[in-house]
């Protein structure tokens, strides 16, 4: 069941990538308002990234991991992630990452951003990388086992979601 999913979620990032690709510019077109827009692509560093998240799933959770031979917590994951893929080092605590980066609105959500949601009735207690479509990628809990893909929309996310933070990872 692992492979099917796995190769689903490959296909819905690529399907989302496809269409956020750049159209053509015109030559009178402002590059600066090109690149800050929307619709731009995700950039090579954040790509290499998600995929190496979307490799991870499966891998088992447990409570203060931060490798792949013991297994992940979700801020564990998102530091190991951050840190091969990306070469940032992030803190160690879901709550001490909510305070770096740049916090950004929900509706400013691009692929590679972080969400945090209020898990344990403590602001910023969970984290996970945002992968595009409402979907991102997390070290659940010891309750669902392991590192998975869920849905924003889902009720229990959506109840619990406490702000976004965005890392540069074209430096």
């Amino acid at each position: 069941m692992r492979a099917p999913f796995i190769l689903l979620t490959a296909i819905l990032l690529a399907i989302s990538a496809f269409a956020n690709a750049e159209s053509p510019t015109p030559e009178n077109a402002d590059p600066v308002a090109s690149e800050a827009s929307a619709s731009e692509p995700a950039s090579d560093k954040t790509q290499d990234l998600l995929l190496y998240a979307l490799s991870l799933n499966g891998t088992r959770y447990k409570y203060g991991g931060h490798n792949v031979d013991t297994g992940f917590d979700c801020s564990g994951f998102v530091r190991y992630v951050y840190g091969q893929a990306a070469g940032l080092t992030l803190p160690v605590t879901a709550r001490a990452i909510s305070h770096a980066g740049a916090q950004i609105a929900k509706s400013e959500l691009k692929p590679g951003d972080l969400v945090f949601f209020n898990t344990l009735r403590r602001a910023f207690s969970h984290v996970g990388i945002y992968l595009g479509d409402n979907r991102f990628i997390h070290a659940s809990s010891s309750k669902t086992g392991d590192v998975m893909v869920s849905d924003l929309n889902e009720k229990y996310w959506s109840k619990r979601f406490d702000g976004a933070r965005r890392f540069a990872l074209n430096e």
